[in-house]
């Protein structure tokens, strides 16, 4: 994509105080070169060159959800582009068109900030300082990528009224800033439509205990309001605690109980997801537990509270073993036997889309049209395609 590219700016004035920005690109004056700056408001990140991937920044001046839509197309030639938003969020799946012909797209950006209203903000781990700075900062990132990626339009305005599904949970649902790591949550975006925002504000290392010490808990109840909706998968760190009395059946089970119980005062709606297993095959072929009772307490604790279960857990397993010992591994990032590839987070995310209409939750009135997914038949690997990002230094995601 190499073309020349023109920015022309329009700031047209909606009820109350909001704007709609729109950019208009063609042939002109302005390379992908032109870099953001704050002061410009928009523009190309550093790490866009002359190829695929571009990230093209907007100031975004408050948190919340952002209506954004791109008109994908060339005058001149075939393209085929992928987007992502934020920290590598799926947001729209390989748009193919024909020289001069056009197709639109609309998705649901969430930004957020670490500060909370009135009370402090998020403890943030030093590489959300860094190398995740997108999941926290001032802007809206788009990533556009694919074999031939061509967009012509961008409009952007704000989308407060937006039901929003929030995660609460660890390094398999957090964004993963780099490859070859990826989790669920940055590929649940793909799955909804854009009547609703997925807010993923899990982060690596996370057990529900640090969840609350970290004020993220506090961060997602100072913004939540009724309609909304809370998916809260944790167990892989929560199972490496110590302490008196500490373990599934009592300290994890009461906090989850806690997270359920405030959610509902606050008019949303919880969903709890057991964690999915880890690549442990046994002798047999079969995938063994590693995370012990934790799985079992979720369970528990949905019956309990009578709230709705997603069994990632138990899903989790026939994926596995329908791959088997030799190839299960192209479902996990490299040689980790815990944390995914684009291939394994986009199936598990596809786990999780099944499980919200297994179980019918109302929130599946906002899911595409996508056909029933077994995970004992998972998409074959090799049909797989979405554009993976230049490989460079990944750090293990903390609790590994």
């Amino acid at each position: 994509m190499r073309q020349l590219l023109i920015f022309v700016i329009f700031f047209t004035a909606l009820a109350g105080a909001q704007t709609t920005r729109k950019f208009d690109f063609g042939p002109g004056k302005i390379t992908p070169e032109v870099r953001y700056t704050a002061e410009r408001g928009y523009g190309f990140e550093e790490d866009s060159g002359g190829n695929p991937p571009l990230y093209f920044s907007i100031q975004a001046p408050e948190e919340g959800n952002y209506r954004v839509t791109v008109t994908f197309g060339s005058a001149t030639a075939a393209s085929v582009t992928t987007v992502k938003a934020e920290l590598r969020r799926l947001m729209v799946e390989k748009v193919v068109t024909e020289p001069g012909k056009f197709e639109t797209r609309t998705f649901i950006v969430n930004i957020r900030r670490p500060q909370i209203a009135g009370d402090g903000e998020v403890r943030l781990k030093d590489r959300e300082k860094t190398t995740e700075a997108r999941a926290w900062d001032d802007k809206l990132t788009l990533e556009f990528t694919g074999s031939r990626p061509a967009f012509t339009h961008i409009e952007v305005e704000k989308a407060d009224n937006t039901p929003t599904l929030y995660i609460a949970g660890d390094s398999t649902s957090t964004d993963q800033p780099k490859e070859p790591f990826n989790s669920w949550g940055q590929m649940l975006t793909r799955f909804f439509t854009p009547e609703i925002a997925v807010a993923n504000n899990g982060e690596s290392g996370e057990s529900l205990r640090s969840f609350i010490g970290e004020h993220r808990w506090a961060k997602v109840m100072s913004i939540i309001k009724p309609g909304d909706w809370v998916f809260i998968q944790m167990g892989h760190n929560d199972q490496k605690e110590r302490g008196e009395g500490v373990g599934a059946f009592t300290t994890y089970k009461e906090m989850l109980k806690r997270f359920i119980a405030d959610t509902r005062q606050h008019g949303a709606t919880p969903v709890a997801i057991t964690p999915m297993n880890r690549l442990t095959f046994g002798p047999d072929g079969k995938i063994a537990n590693s995370l012990g009772d934790y799985p079992e307490a979720v369970r528990q604790a949905a019956r309990e509270e009578n709230v709705a279960l997603i069994d990632l857990n138990a899903m989790s397993k026939p994926f596995y073993e329908a791959m088997g010992p030799v190839d299960a591994h192209r479902a996990f990032a490299g040689s980790d036997t815990t944390h995914h590839s684009d291939y394994g987070s986009y199936e598990l995310a596809r786990c999780i889309v099944q499980g919200i209409k297994d179980a019918k939750l109302p929130i599946a009135k906002f899911l595409v049209n996508t056909p029933a997914f077994d995970p004992a038949h998972p998409d074959p690997f090799d049909q797989f395609d979405i554009p993976a990002e230049p490989s460079g230094k990944a750090e293990t995601p903390y609790g590994h």
